[in-house]
């Protein structure tokens, strides 16, 4: 009779032979633009699906919340203002991309009757990651207290998608955000800063301690991680291990791996009604009341 197979069948994480790899190499393992063979196809795509969908919803764009160029928010209102609101925070390694190029992603959670709210933050290298983090805080700060004039007045959920992720995961313990949904993420910085990404963060050892989801001690509120299959195996291995630490303390949450889905094209969950991440941004709000 054959032995057990207790093996974990996951790409193992090149993390754990770190020393043994040069620049590049550490670089690859963050590098999800060339781990997914048409990101550039998949980026043009949503780039021009969300600028069609803001064209279409262009009452509420480029609010400012706080005074920096891209401290702004793109609003798309339920009907309702009382409906639930998803809060988005997109990604990029918190020095590339745009609110704008992810509207298209509010199309399914609208149709759903659900508010959308899309903050943008400053880019490094002219902030920090520390100056970053202090902005999402500042535009939820922003949506508690004006959101109900600009007809978004229910419960938060914060999701954010790779750097936004981490943002997100942050932020759970903020008074209006209700749960989070973190998608994609990377949550733990150590490894960041021996790789290209660092050049323009500039990562400080008090950042890696205070801002990496990892090290800091669990907020008890929900949290759903979710990750696609075809992710890098060290987003694979940092979703798996943040959820690892939220259970070990018994905070709510689901982990959620997406099935064929690499970086990119697991934020199609959020383009129908129907889709596995307007789905999952219902489940993990249901799971806080």
């Amino acid at each position: 009779m054959p032995a057990f197979v207790l093996d974990d069948p996951t790409p193992p994480d090149p993390r754990r032979r770190w020393d043994s790899l040069d620049f590049a190499a550490r670089g690859a393992c963050y590098d999800n633009n060339a781990g997914v063979p048409d990101s550039a196809a998949q980026v043009a795509a949503r780039n021009a699906a969300s600028a069609a969908y803001r064209a279409a919803h262009s009452a509420g764009l480029d609010i400012p919340y706080a005074a920096g160029a891209r401290t702004g928010f793109d609003l798309y209102p339920a009907a309702e203002t009382g409906a639930p609101c998803l809060v988005f925070v997109h990604g990029g390694y918190w020095q590339r991309n745009a609110r704008a190029d992810f509207a298209c992603f509010a199309e399914g959670l609208n149709a759903a009757g659900w508010s959308v709210a899309m903050p943008g933050y400053t880019l490094a290298p002219e902030a920090s990651l520390t100056g970053i983090v202090a902005e999402i805080g500042a535009a939820l700060d922003w949506l508690a207290e004006q959101g109900a004039a600009r007809g978004i007045g229910g419960p938060i959920v914060l999701a954010g998608w790779s750097a936004g992720a981490q943002l997100a995961a942050l932020h759970l313990g903020h008074p209006a955000v209700t749960a989070v949904l973190a998608i994609s993420g990377v949550y733990d910085l150590a490894p960041i800063r021996e790789t290209y990404l660092n050049e323009k963060l500039g990562l400080s050892g008090d950042e890696i301690g205070t801002l990496s989801p990892l090290r800091l001690p669990v907020v008890p509120k929900p949290m759903t991680i979710a990750y696609g299959s075809r992710e890098l195996p060290a987003l694979v291995r940092d979703a798996r291990n943040l959820h690892a630490l939220r259970g070990a303390a018994h905070a709510p949450g689901a982990l959620l791996p997406v099935p064929g889905a690499d970086h990119f094209s697991i934020l199609d969950g959020f383009r129908r009604p129907d889709g596995l991440l307007v789905r999952a941004a219902q489940d993990v709000l249901g799971g806080a009341r």
